[in-house]
C-alpha cells in the first residue's frame, strides 16, 4: 500500500513510499483547504523539503526530500535525528495534592519517585482498559509535567479535567494547565550522537541526565525543559521549547553534520523495531496492561495498595493469567504484515490472533510486526501464519525489542 500526499508547494499528489506511515487511519491528504493546525516548526519543515500530511489534526512531515524513509531510519540509528513532536499534549500540574490525584488515575508510584524523574504510565478505565499511554515527570512534590498523545488529546483533557475537579470538590489542591502548541513546541532529538551534539549548545551536564530524568536549562540560549527519553529505542532527549524560539533551537542543532530532520515515517519504523506501542493500533481501551505485555507499568506499591482504576481486574489477571497477549512477529522476507492481518496456527490454520502494527525493519532486514495471539502461543520462536493479501505467509513469534535498547542508564 502506498501513501499519497500533497506537497505544500506543488499540491500535486506524490507517491512517497510503499512503507505505510504511522496511524494511517488518522492521516489525510494535505491541501490548502485542510483544516489542520500548524506546529511552531511548520515553516522550517517547508524550508527543508518536508512532505506534509495531516496527522492527528496537525500538519507534520512524513519525510524530507533529501532522504528516503529507510535512509532516515538508519541515519537515526547511526547518528541523530530531530523529530517535531509538538502535536503531543504537554500538561503542567501543580498543587500540594497533585501526586495523590495523579495516582488516582494511573498505576504509577509517583510518591516513591525522586524529584526530577519520570515514568511511562497509562490512564485506565474502571475495567482496566488503556485510555492513553503517557510520560509523567515528578518535577517536585507539588509539580508534575505530563506528555500524552495528540490522537487522544481531547479525551485526555476531559479525563484530567473531570478527575481533578472531583479532587478539588473534596478540598484538595490540584491545578491542571494544558499547554497549547501555539505556546510550547516539543522536539525529540534521537540517536547515538544526540547527546554529544546537544552538549555543544546547552549548559545542562548531559552526562548527569539519566534516562527518564528531566531538568530545565539553556539550549542555544533559550530556557527549555530537557527530558532524557524518546520513542526510538536510542539514547536521546525531548526538548520542550517556547513556541517562538522553536526554530532557533532546532536550527542550532541542525548546524551539526551528525544531526538531520526526520519525519513520521521513520519515527514509526524506529518505534516498532524498539517494541514500543502506538496508541490506537497496539493498545486501546479494549486492552489491559497485562494483555499488552505492559504489566511492569503496575508499580509494586500500587499492587499492594490496590487502589488504581480497574485494579480488581488487572490484579486478578496478573495472578490468574489472560487469554491473549501482545507479541512480536518476525518475517524474514516477503511483504510486511499490516494492521488487521489475521494470524493463524501453523498446523491447523485456525485464526489465533491479529496484527496491530507492521512494517519493514531497515536495521534488521525483513519485516517486523506486533499483534495479539492466544496466551498459549506467546513463546518466542512459535511458528505461525499471517494472511497477507489472501495468502498465508510463514512468520514466527519474536522477543521484543527487536533491536537492543540503548537508553542512557546507570551501569
Amino acid at each position: 500500500m502506498s501513501s499519497v500526499i500533497f506537497t505544500r508547494t506543488t499540491l500535486v499528489p506524490r507517491i512517497i513510499s510503499k512503507h505505510v506511515v504511522p496511524g494511517t487511519s488518522s492521516l489525510r491528504l494535505y491541501n490548502d483547504e485542510t483544516k489542520s493546525r500548524k506546529t511552531p516548526l511548520f515553516d522550517l519543515h517547508a524550508k527543508h523539503g518536508g512532505k506534509i500530511v495531516d496527522f492527528a489534526g496537525f500538519l507534520l512531515p512524513v519525510q524530507y526530500s533529501d532522504m528516503s524513509l529507510s535512509a532516515s531510519h538508519l541515519f537515526t540509528r547511526e547518528s541523530a535525528s530531530i523529530f517535531d513532536v509538538s502535536h503531543m499534549l504537554q500538561t503542567n500540574v501543580r498543587g500540594k495534592d497533585c501526586v495523590s490525584w495523579f495516582e488516582s488515575i494511573c498505576p504509577v508510584d509517583l510518591k516513591g519517585m525522586p524529584e526530577g524523574s519520570g515514568s511511562l504510565t497509562v490512564f485506565l478505565t474502571d475495567k482496566g482498559g488503556i485510555i492513553d499511554d503517557l510520560i509523567v515527570t515528578k518535577v517536585n512534590e507539588e509539580t508534575l509535567y505530563v506528555v500524552s498523545n495528540a490522537g487522544r488529546m481531547e479525551v485526555d483533557k476531559q479525563h484530567m479535567s473531570e478527575t481533578s475537579e472531583l479532587f478539588k470538590k473534596q478540598g484538595k489542591d490540584v491545578h491542571v494547565e494544558f499547554l497549547d502548541a501555539s505556546e510550547r513546541a516539543l522536539i525529540a532529538l534521537q540517536g547515538p550522537k544526540a547527546a554529544a551534539a546537544l552538549q555543544n549548545i546547552t549548559d545542562i551536564h548531559l552526562k548527569d541526565l539519566m534516562f527518564m530524568t528531566s531538568t530545565v536549562g539553556k539550549v542555544a540560549g533559550v530556557e527549555c525543559r530537557v527530558t532524557r527519553c524518546g520513542y526510538t529505542g536510542e539514547d536521546g532527549v525531548e526538548i520542550s521549547i517556547p513556541a517562538n524560539k522553536a526554530e532557533t533551537v532546532t536550527e542550532a542543532l541542525l548546524q551539526f553534520n551528525e544531526v538531520k530532520l526526520a519525519g513520521l515515517g521513520a519515527r514509526d519504523s524506529l518505534r516498532l523495531e524498539a517494541g514500543l506501542c502506538l496508541y490506537g493500533n497496539d493498545i486501546d481501551e479494549s486492552v489491559t496492561p497485562v494483555e499488552a505485555a505492559l504489566t511492569w507499568l503496575i508499580a509494586k506499591r500500587r499492587r499492594t495498595d490496590d487502589n488504581f482504576p480497574g485494579s480488581d481486574i488487572i490484579l486478578r489477571q496478573i495472578k490468574e493469567g489472560v487469554s491473549k497477549r501482545r507479541i512480536g512477529i518476525r518475517m524474514e522476507s516477503g511483504p510486511p504484515a499490516r494492521k488487521g492481518a489475521i494470524l493463524k496456527d501453523s498446523k491447523t490454520a485456525e485464526t489465533v490472533g491479529e496484527i496491530t502494527s507492521g512494517c519493514p525493519a531497515p536495521s534488521l532486514g525483513g519485516n517486523v510486526a506486533m499483534g495479539y495471539v492466544s496466551e498459549s502461543l506467546k513463546k518466542p520462536s512459535t511458528e505461525l501464519l499471517v494472511n497477507i493479501r489472501g495468502k498465508d505467509v510463514p512468520c514466527s513469534v519474536a522477543k521484543m525489542p527487536f533491536v537492543p535498547s540503548k537508553y542512557y542508564i546507570k551501569k
